[in-house]
């Protein structure tokens, strides 16, 4: 590059990461337009505008692997909050995707929005994302194909497992999204209907996901008193189902298994060195954040949210979840447990004005002001609140 070509923009005399793995070095950058164009030593190169980096990182952009963007950039594509942490790709779909949807799904996303409303203009997946794009975005966005939305479109909120005609029908709409761009399949074990899943149904849908080249992701089935078990699984599909598979967010849940970290790394290396393709991601704080859903059982949330809610409003139903949700059981994760007590509880949202004045109290805080058990207090907020109720959990090391 000569070194008298003025170029749109340059980024002087940072320490260069270029994301190949190698060591950094320190060096200018040129941008014309929207392209990097040229990478020269400090002072090699000229721009119309030129930023002083020295001291500074420059990197490319980031990628969000798990971003829950998708219905904040309906309202405000300018995507600010992660630009200016330098993330420039968005990847969306834990366990649910904003397609395919039937009629009915369409009807319970417009009925269950919170302060951002908008139009269900699509059907598909690459339906969405191409809403999205004609609506402006300043991100790159992708998306996973969600096994939850795929199960709900073929057999709603059941606790069973697929018929063959569901399960045909659901490989079917997932070769379709991975036609239309998807990146793959997710699936997220811990939340109803995805909890109902067998092992099979999930290989089934790799399967898909691999023919088109794509990437099984999944918040597996248990990241507590099961981790192992539950990476076997995401391990065991990788080798059925002939597919790269990802750990999302990889972590031991709640202080007692803390110490299983180091045997969940192990294994992941040890299904490398034979050969099979698995990954993990992984986040660098000690929280995690869903909803009160996932303090309660899968039994209470078959049928989906309303039937949940309703069921949540009945004594004897109260009385056993009192029970269940403050007890030790490995066949599910309860946040509650792994959190260590309500006060390791953060709540953050609410769809209710009534309610947000206890936005940023624990459960225990808010539990104490109403005078009732945490437990209860939970259930009182998801009725209230007619949601699943955003929280932080307070569960990692």
């Amino acid at each position: 590059m000569a070194h008298s070509e003025q170029h749109d923009l340059v980024i002087r005399g940072g320490t260069i990461y270029d994301g190949l793995g190698g060591p950094p070095s320190r060096g200018d950058v040129a941008v014309d337009g929207d392209t990097i164009t040229a990478v020269g030593a400090p002072g090699a190169l000229r721009g119309s505008i030129e930023i002083d980096a020295g001291g500074l990182a420059v990197a490319p952009g980031f990628i969000n692997v798990l971003s829950w963007a998708n219905v904040s950039l309906l309202e405000d594509g300018r995507s600010q909050s992660d630009l200016r942490q330098g993330v420039t790709l968005e990847v969306m779909g834990e366990g649910w995707s904003m397609g395919p949807l039937s009629e009915s799904m369409k009807a319970d996303l417009l009925e269950r929005q919170g302060d951002i409303k908008y139009d269900v203009a699509w059907t598909t997946l690459g339906g969405y994302l191409e809403h999205l794009e004609r609506r402006g975005v300043s991100t790159n966005v992708a998306s996973f194909v969600g096994a939850i939305t795929l199960r709900i479109h073929a057999m709603g909120y059941d606790d069973r497992p697929p018929t063959e005609s569901e399960m045909a029908h659901m490989r079917r709409l997932a070769a379709l999204a991975m036609e239309e761009g998807a990146v793959g399949v997710s699936s997220a074990l811990i939340y109803a209907p995805g909890v109902y899943a067998p092992p099979w149904e999930l290989v089934a849908l790799a399967e898909v996901a691999g023919q088109y080249g794509g990437l099984y992701i999944s918040h597996i089935r248990n990241e507590g008193a099961r981790l192992l078990e539950s990476l076997d699984e995401l391990i065991d599909v990788a080798r059925q189902a002939n597919v790269a598979v990802e750990v999302y967010h990889l972590k031991a849940s709640g202080r007692p298994n803390w110490h299983k970290l180091d045997d969940a790394i192990a294994r992941i290396e040890l299904a490398r060195a034979a050969g099979l393709r698995v990954t993990a991601d992984v986040y660098p704080y000690p929280a995690s954040s869903t909803g009160l859903d996932a303090t309660m059982p899968p039994w209470v949330q078959e049928g989906g949210h309303r039937a949940w809610v309703e069921r949540l409003k009945d004594p004897d139903v109260r009385a056993r979840l009192r029970h269940e949700m403050v007890t030790s059981d490995d066949s599910w994760e309860s946040t509650f447990l792994a959190a260590g007590g309500a006060e390791n509880i953060l709540l953050i949202g609410f769809k209710s004005e009534a309610l947000r004045p206890l936005v940023g109290k624990t459960l225990a805080e808010a539990a104490a002001m109403r005078g009732t058990s945490p437990a209860e207090t939970a259930m009182d907020l998801v009725i209230e609140d007619d949601s699943d109720v955003g929280c932080v959990f307070f569960t990692m090391d």
